[in-house]
C-alpha cells in the first residue's frame, strides 16, 4: 500500500509540513513522485518514519537520526530492542517517582515518616536508570560490567549535598562549553583546559579512580556515539568535539 503525504501524516500523527521537510533534508525520501507531483510512500518509508519518531522521542536531533539510519551497519531489530529497553527504563523511573510522591504526601499527612535520604533516593535512581538505558551498552563494552556497576553504585551512594553539587557541575560544564564554542575558544587554551578540569571533577563523583586514559576514552565516545554528541550539542553544534579535544590536551593524549 502506498500513502500520500496527507494520508501518511494522518496515519503517523505528524504534519504534512514535517514530511515535506524530511524529504527536503534527505531524512525521509518518498518511494516515488507521480507525474502530478504527489509524493508517495511505501512500506520501507513507513518503517523509516517509525524509526525517526522513535529516535525523536529519545531526544535525538534530526541530523543525528539521519546519521544513525543511513549507517550501513544500522540494525533495525537491535535498534528496536534498544528502544524497548529505554521505554521500560522510563516506566521504571516514573514508577519510582510516583512512589516517592505518594510517600511524600503520606509524610505530609502525618503518616509514615520519610528520611532525608528517602526523599531524594528516587531522583538518583532515575539518573542512573536513564544513563544506563541511553549509554550503558557502550560504557560496558568499553570499560566492562564491573566498572559500570561501580560507577552506578557511586552515584547512588552520593549524599544529597554531593548529588546536588554533581548535577550543578554538569550544568556548569554544558554552559561553559556552549559559551566557549560560540566565542571560538581553543580547546587547548585556558578556558578549554578549565572545562576539562571541571569535567574531571564531575567524573570524580562517579569514578572511584581516575586515569587520563579512561578520561580520554570517555571523551572519544562523546564524538563517536551520536547519542552522546546529541546531548552535548543540543544547544550549539561542536560542543562534544570541543570537550573531546580539550580533554585530549588536558591528558596529553
Amino acid at each position: 500500500m502506498e500513502y500520500t503525504v496527507k494520508a501518511l501524516a494522518e496515519l503517523a500523527g505528524v504534519t504534512p509540513r514535517t514530511l515535506r521537510w524530511y524529504d527536503r533534508t534527505g531524512l525521509l525520501k518518498p518511494l516515488r513522485t507521480t507525474e502530478a507531483g504527489y509524493r508517495l510512500y511505501g512500506p520501507k518509508q513507513l518503517d523509516r518514519l517509525q524509526d525517526i519518531l522513535f529516535y525523536r522521542e529519545l531526544g535525538l536531533d534530526l541530523a543525528s537520526i539521519r546519521t544513525i539510519l543511513d549507517d550501513p551497519a544500522f540494525d533495525r531489530q537491535a535498534a528496536l530492542q534498544s528502544h524497548l529497553t529505554e521505554l521500560k527504563a522510563r516506566r521504571a523511573r516514573l514508577d519510582e517517582l510516583i512512589l516517592t510522591v505518594q510517600r511524600t504526601i503520606d509524610n505530609i499527612k502525618g503518616g509514615t515518616k520519610m528520611t532525608d535520604q528517602e526523599k531524594f533516593e528516587a531522583f538518583k535512581r532515575c539518573v542512573v536508570a536513564a544513563n544506563e538505558a541511553a549509554f550503558g551498552q557502550e560504557i560496558r563494552q568499553r570499560y566492562g560490567d564491573e566498572e559500570a556497576d561501580r560507577a552506578n553504585a557511586c552515584v547512588l551512594a552520593l549524599t544529597q549535598e554531593e548529588y546536588t553539587a554533581w548535577k550543578a557541575l554538569g550544568d556548569e560544564i554544558l554552559q561553559a562549553l556552549t559559551a566557549a564554542v560560540q566565542a571560538g575558544a581553543a580547546p587547548a587554551g585556558p578556558e578549554g583546559q578549565r572545562i576539562a578540569q571541571l569535567h574531571r571533577r564531575w567524573l570524580s563523583y562517579s569514578w572511584e579512580a581516575y586515569t587520563p586514559q579512561a578520561h580520554t576514552g570517555l571523551a572519544e565516545l562523546y564524538v563517536s556515539d551520536p547519542r552522546f554528541t546529541a546531548y552535548y550539542d543540543r544547544e550549539v553544534s561542536g560542543c562534544a568535539a570541543f570537550l573531546r579535544d580539550a580533554v585530549r590536551a588536558y591528558t596529553g593524549a
